[in-house]
């Protein structure tokens, strides 16, 4: 939350790479602990129009690269000429056969994925999302001949995100390309009060699911409360994009350093 500190300050657009670690899921041929993120802002905008910079971004680097607008990967011809724009709740009813007012009600969903044989005993709403969203989501995203942006998550998956005006969702979106999630980017809660809340409830549900409690950034609440300008911001993995850019299927083949 350095970032959102710093476009307090000096409201202006921003642009920071820079290095992150992370170790709370296995090494994988997608992960690595220690990563790169190139992470930018924007003052004045919203998510909606950080997707099309994006758009814009993949497609000068494909015509740099290869003087077009499209590339192989993996034997697939990808197009950067357009999105394939998802809801989060228009691609769990695509591809995992869950209705909006399931994915929206806590008791129907665990309910559904219950049915759907996940365990769910003892599991909240946030516990048993993300299950759901790797096994039957995640795979089929980017995979049309585009890459996919699939935006407005459930609220309780947007801490940092501004709520869209029916309360449920909020405007985030993540970006993939073959089922390899590249980008997360979201419209800045430009709210104190409501960040402090949101806050607390997840470091609450952290302590209860026994994960690690994060303390609350106050010093980031403070500079909210001078003034945080209406404002988009994206991290995007260095690596993951490398890898697309590249032609290869595992992020160790091109980190100069990997930790096993």
């Amino acid at each position: 939350m350095i970032y959102q500190t710093v476009v307090v300050r000096r409201n202006r657009r921003l642009l920071f790479p820079w290095e992150s670690f992370r170790n709370s899921e296995p090494n994988s041929p997608k992960h690595q602990p220690e990563f790169t993120m190139l992470e930018f802002y924007n003052v004045g905008q919203d998510y909606k129009y950080m997707a099309s910079e994006v758009l814009d971004m993949l497609r000068k680097v494909s015509e740099v690269l290869f003087g077009g607008s499209e590339i192989n990967y993996q034997g697939k011809k990808i197009s950067f000429e357009k999105w394939e724009e998802l809801t989060v709740a228009e691609a769990f009813e695509k591809y995992a056969l869950i209705l909006p007012d399931e994915l929206f009600d806590t008791e129907k969903f665990i309910a559904k994925a219950k049915s759907k044989g996940y365990e769910t005993h003892g599991f909240s709403f946030e516990d048993v999302w993300p299950q759901v969203y790797a096994q039957e989501i995640e795979g089929h995203l980017g995979t049309q001949g585009y890459p996919t942006v699939l935006y407005d998550y459930p609220v309780q998956f947007a801490a940092l995100s501004k709520p869209n005006s029916d309360g449920k969702t909020a405007q985030r979106f993540e970006f993939y390309i073959e089922g390899l999630e590249l980008g997360n980017c979201f419209s800045e809660l430009t709210e104190p009060k409501l960040q402090s809340k949101r806050f607390i409830d997840e470091d609450k549900e952290r302590s209860r699911s026994g994960k690690i409690e994060h303390p609350v950034d106050w010093g980031f609440i403070e500079a909210m409360e001078r003034g945080l300008p209406e404002s988009t911001g994206i991290a995007i993995g260095v690596e993951r994009l490398g890898m697309i850019f590249t032609n290869v299927c595992s992020i160790s083949d091109i980190q100069l350093i990997t930790i096993s």
